[in-house]
C-alpha cells in the first residue's frame, strides 16, 4: 500500500514510469501521424489501464479526452475474450465515445498471462470522418450528418489488420490516405505502449523475483498508485465537505446559446453520506443541433475539475473519482442519447460544464476558484473536394479567467483543451490559405481587481473556394467574472466577402461556401475578471 500522504518511494518510481510510458506512446503517435491536426496541434491523448479497466496513468495531453476514455475502454472490454495482438477501435458517442472525429484505439496487453493484465489506449481527433461538412464539425441536426459512427470493433486481430474494415472506413472519409496514416500511427503507438510494459515487467523480474507471476508485480504497483491518488483526492473532498456543511447543497447555472435561445446547464453540488455528488439533472433538454454532450464528456469535466484542486504531483488516474457520483438525465444536453448530434458537445458543452462546476465550487470555497475562462474552443474547419481534396480542423485559444492570485493569461487554450495552434508556416505551405492577421484582442479581458486574460484575433484568407464550418459559444455574452469582476468580451467570427465588401457576423454554428479571396476572422473571448475594480 502506498503511503497516504507522500507515497512510498517505489510507488513514486512507478508513477513516473507509467506516465513516461504514456508520454512515449504520444511521442510515437506525433511522429508517425500524417495530419497537421495531430502532428502540429497535437490533438490526441494516451493512457494506461489495468486489467479491470481502471485508469492507471495518462500523459499530459487533453483533459476532455482522458477523463472520458475510461468509458471507451470499458465499452471495448465488453467484446472479450481477447488474444495477444488484438486492437479495438471505436468512436460511438453512445458507447463511451465523445464525438465522431475522436477515434479511440484500445489494445489488451497480456504479459504472458491468459487474461489481459493491462490495456493501452489512445484517442486522436481526425480532421475528417465523413458526414455533411468537411471536418465533420458543422451544424448537423443528428448524428448521421456528422460522419461515420464506429461501435467497438476489431481493427486488428492477432496482430493482423482487418483490411476489409479499414477500406470500409476510409471509403466514408475525405482524404482517405491521410486518415489511414493517422489510424496506423495510432495502432503503432499502442504497440509501443505494449512493448514498454513488457520491458517494465522484464526489468521488475530482473530486479526482484524472477518467479513472479506474469503482470502481477506491475498490477500491484498500478493498484498502489490508484490508492495513493484516492488518498490525496480525499483531502480535497473532505475540505469541500466541511464547506458544504456550512452552506448546504449549492447550485450554479450558466447557459449555451443555440438557435436564438439560451439553454441552461446546471450543477448542484452536495454530499450524500460519503459520496460527493455532482447533479446535472436540471440541465435543459437536448437540442436538434451539435451542442449535445454524451455522458462521457460530463464525466470528463467532473474528473478534470477535481484534478485541478489536487497537489501538482498527484498521479492522474481513477483514484480521483473514488466516492464521486455524477447524476445526469438521459436525453439532456449533458447526457445525449441516439440520434442526438454531438460534435460540439465535446468541444463547447464540455467547457460550459467546467464553468458551472467551478462556479458551484466557488460558492463553497470562494478563494480557490478563478473567474470563467474563454469557455469555447472556437472551432474552425475548412476543406474542399476536387483533384486535390483537403480538410483541416483547428481550435483557438482565448483569455483565461483571473483569480485572487493574479490576472488571467492571454491567448491560451484553457480547461478541456490543451492543443497547440497550427503554425502559420504549416497552414500556408500545406493548404490554400493565407493568415493575414494573428494577434491578441487587447482589452478583451474582463475588468476587476485582477483582469481577465485577452482573447485572440486570427484572420484567414482563402486562395480557392472552400467549405467552411464554424462552431463556437460565448458569442452573445462573454465569460462571467467572480467576486465582483466583470465579464470578458464575447467572441465570434466574421465572414469578409471579397466580391461585395460585406462583413457578416456568423452565428454560433455555421456552414458556408467561401469564394477565392474571402476571409474569415476568428475573435475569441477574453476571460472574466476577479474582484471589484479599484478595491
Amino acid at each position: 500500500m502506498a503511503d497516504t500522504t507522500n507515497g512510498s518511494l517505489e510507488v513514486l518510481v512507478y508513477h513516473h514510469l507509467f506516465a513516461a510510458l504514456c508520454e512515449e506512446m504520444g511521442a510515437s503517435l506525433l511522429r508517425a501521424a500524417f495530419s497537421a491536426n495531430i502532428k502540429e496541434r497535437r490533438d490526441f491523448s494516451c493512457a494506461l489501464f489495468d486489467g479491470t479497466g481502471q485508469m492507471v496513468a495518462q500523459a499530459a495531453h487533453l483533459p476532455v479526452h482522458l477523463g472520458s476514455t475510461p468509458m471507451s475502454v470499458r465499452a471495448a472490454m465488453e467484446l472479450a475474450p481477447f488474444a495477444d495482438g488484438d486492437t479495438l477501435m471505436l468512436n460511438d458517442p453512445y458507447a463511451g465515445g465523445t464525438h465522431l472525429p475522436d477515434i479511440t484505439l484500445v489494445t489488451p496487453v497480456f504479459l504472458g498471462a491468459k487474461l489481459p493484465q493491462f490495456f493501452v489506449a489512445n484517442r486522436a481527433h481526425h480532421a475528417d470522418v465523413g458526414g455533411t461538412h468537411p471536418g465533420s464539425m458543422g451544424p448537423s441536426n443528428d448524428i448521421h450528418g456528422e460522419g461515420i459512427r464506429i461501435p467497438p470493433t476489431w481493427l486488428a486481430r492477432g496482430g493482423e489488420l482487418d483490411l476489409g474494415l479499414l477500406h470500409l472506413l476510409l471509403a466514408n472519409m475525405r482524404q482517405p490516405e491521410e486518415r489511414q496514416g493517422d489510424l496506423l500511427a495510432q495502432w503503432s503507438a499502442n504497440r509501443v505502449g505494449a512493448r514498454r510494459l513488457a520491458a517494465l515487467q522484464a526489468d521488475r523480474r530482473a530486479a526482484k523475483d524472477p518467479a513472479e507471476a506474469a503482470g502481477q508485480a506491475l498490477g500491484v504497483q498500478a493498484q498502489a498508485l490508484i490508492d495513493w491518488t484516492r488518498a490525496l483526492s480525499d483531502v480535497f473532498k473532505k475540505k469541500l465537505k466541511q464547506g458544504l456543511k456550512q452552506t448546504g447543497p449549492v447550485t450554479f447555472a450558466d447557459e449555451l446559446d443555440f438557435a436564438g435561445a439560451t439553454h441552461p446547464v446546471v450543477c448542484t453540488l452536495s454530499f450524500q453520506g460519503a459520496r460527493l455528488v455532482f447533479d446535472f439533472r436540471d440541465t435543459a433538454d437536448a437540442v436538434a443541433g451539435p451542442v449535445n454532450a454524451p455522458r462521457a464528456v460530463t464525466m470528463s469535466a467532473v474528473f478534470y475539475v477535481l484534478r485541478l484542486f489536487l497537489p501538482e504531483d498527484t498521479p492522474t488516474n481513477d483514484g480521483v473519482m473514488d466516492r464521486v457520483e455524477v447524476l445526469t438525465r438521459p436525453g439532456s444536453l449533458v447526457d445525449a442519447v441516439y440520434p442526438s448530434a454531438v460534435a460540439a458537445g465535446n468541444v463547447e458543452t464540455s467547457q460550459r460544464l467546467v464553468d458551472v462546476i467551478l462556479g458551484a465550487v466557488s460558492l463553497v470555497l470562494p478563494e480557490g476558484v478563478p473567474a470563467a475562462s474563454a469557455g469555447t474552443m472556437s472551432n474552425l474547419t475548412f476543406g474542399a473536394r476536387g483533384k486535390h481534396p483537403f480538410s483541416h480542423y483547428e481550435t483557438h485559444g482565448g483569455g483565461a479567467g483571473a483569480s485572487v492570485h493574479g490576472p488571467g493569461a492571454h491567448g491560451v487554450q484553457t480547461h478541456m483543451t490543451n492543443t497547440l495552434n497550427t503554425p502559420i508556416e504549416v497552414l500556408e505551405t500545406t493548404m490554400p490559405v493565407r493568415v493575414t492577421a494573428y494577434t491578441l484582442r487587447r482589452g478583451s479581458g474582463g475588468a476587476g481587481q485582477m483582469t481577465g486574460g485577452d482573447g485572440l484575433l486570427r484572420r484567414l484568407r482563402f486562395l480557392k473556394p472552400c467549405h467552411v464550418g464554424w462552431v463556437a459559444q460565448r458569442g452573445k455574452r462573454g465569460p462571467f467574472g467572480l467576486a465582483g469582476g466583470e465579464r470578458g468580451r464575447r467572441g465570434g467570427a466574421i465572414w469578409r466577402i471579397a466580391k461585395s465588401g460585406k462583413r457578416l457576423r456568423l452565428p454560433g454554428e455555421a456552414a458556408l461556401h467561401v469564394a477565392q479571396g474571402d476571409e474569415v476572422e476568428v475573435q475569441t473571448p477574453g476571460g472574466g475578471g476577479w474582484g471589484q475594480k479599484g478595491s
